[in-house]
């Protein structure tokens, strides 16, 4: 099969991580479809992060400190949503000394399985391609986003989506350092059952520690 094309998911500049452009998996695992995964995290108009300060390396920080937070999420292409998860609370950032003891209880949080590692998320299963034309026959293709904001996904299993169509806001919910988008395609519904599906954007997938442009600052 063939890369899948997506629209980008934030608008705004952005720094990716994780890519599948630079391995595979780019996550360092197969499990829960992660093969070909990819983090997004949103950045401020000038191409920053949140603003290191001494207390940033010893104490974690509240999430609305960072760009990311609250950014739109749309709606990489066109399908209907077949499952949400919005209740979950958004914690706090974890950088420096406090990054490292948050990686300690990784092995807890993925024996927990997927929901536990996405906190807050979309599934939405694929009706065409990025310009909603019919999907082809190569089987169905579901897309995960995850790391939501809580409270913030605004549409429900069932419902249909159109590329480019705000559906929820980024977050710090789930397995999350900081604020940003994990987005995934699986050949499945269900991401423990599921494999990971290769896609790419507009003018290709980029490699780890490119900072793109994706449409109008927000």
């Amino acid at each position: 099969m063939n890369a899948i094309l997506l629209q980008l998911p934030l608008q705004g500049a952005l720094q990716v991580r994780k890519s599948p452009a630079t391995r595979v998996p780019s996550h360092g695992t197969h499990l829960f479809a992660l093969a070909h995964s990819i983090d997004l995290v949103p950045l401020d108009e000038h191409g920053h992060g949140a603003r290191y300060q001494l207390r940033s390396f010893f104490r974690s920080q509240a999430p609305e400190i960072f760009p990311g937070f609250g950014r739109a999420v749309l709606a990489p292409l066109s399908g209907e949503v077949v499952s949400a998860q919005d209740g979950l609370p958004d914690h706090l950032a974890h950088r420096g000394l406090p990054s490292i003891a948050y990686a300690l209880t990784q092995a807890r949080r993925a024996a927990g399985g997927f929901e536990t590692l996405a906190g807050n998320h979309l599934i939405i299963r694929r009706s065409g391609d990025s310009t909603g034309h019919p999907a082809d026959s190569s089987g169905e293709i579901f897309l995960a986003l995850c790391h939501l904001r809580q409270g913030s996904i605004q549409v429900s299993p069932g419902q249909w989506v159109k590329t480019g169509q705000k559906v929820a806001e980024c977050g710090n919910s789930g397995n999350s350092t900081e604020p940003h988008l994990h987005l995934q395609l699986m050949d499945a519904a269900d991401p423990e059952k599921a494999q990971g599906v290769a896609f790419t954007f507009p003018g290709g997938l980029p490699r780890n520690g490119a900072i793109i442009t994706a449409g109008p600052a927000p």
